[in-house]
């Protein structure tokens, strides 16, 4: 018998170490997160932000461009609105205003050719450049220097012309 009742102690013993067990783990789990296991969600999302955040970046000052593109078309066919009325079109000195406004010793002017609101900025908020006569064989140029308002450069910087 004592051989049982010993038994039993040591079950006995043996469940409570296993609960005293069960209990610390429970303990642990409630605890919160471990340095290692944060520093493992750090890294992981700065990998994903490096390799979404170019493309993100990219996209956006391509619509840069883009809205560039489509505005320096609209003056381009506002230009061309302009020649067909007065016979020539706008000098240099003349610029892109000669679109509000009439220049003096003009005649057939029969704008404005542009919206009340004057001639637009670039989406980097600077005038877009015009140039008469053009370069390259064009009759005229409308253009913007980009987002750096410099001459030449390379992606977003780079000169936006029709």
């Amino acid at each position: 018998m004592k051989k049982q009742s010993a038994g039993r102690t040591s079950g006995l013993g043996h469940r409570c170490a296993v609960r005293a067990g069960r209990a610390t783990r429970a303990v642990r789990a409630t605890r919160g997160f471990t340095l290692l296991e944060l520093l493992v969600v750090v890294a992981i999302i700065g990998m994903l932000a490096a390799y979404v955040g170019p493309k993100y970046f990219g996209v956006l000052g391509n619509t840069e461009q883009k809205s560039a593109k489509a505005q320096i078309k609209l003056l381009t066919d506002a230009v061309k609105l302009y020649r067909l009325d007065v016979g020539t079109y706008p000098t240099t000195q003349q610029g892109l205003n000669a679109l509000l406004q009439q220049p003096g010793g003009v005649s057939g002017w029969k704008g404005p050719y542009l919206e009340k609101k004057g001639v637009p900025l670039d989406p980097w908020k600077k005038v877009y450049m015009y140039r008469f006569p053009g370069t390259e064989g064009r009759d005229f140029d409308v253009y913007s220097y980009g987002s750096d308002g410099q001459p030449g450069g390379a992606d977003t910087a780079a000169d936006v012309m029709d």
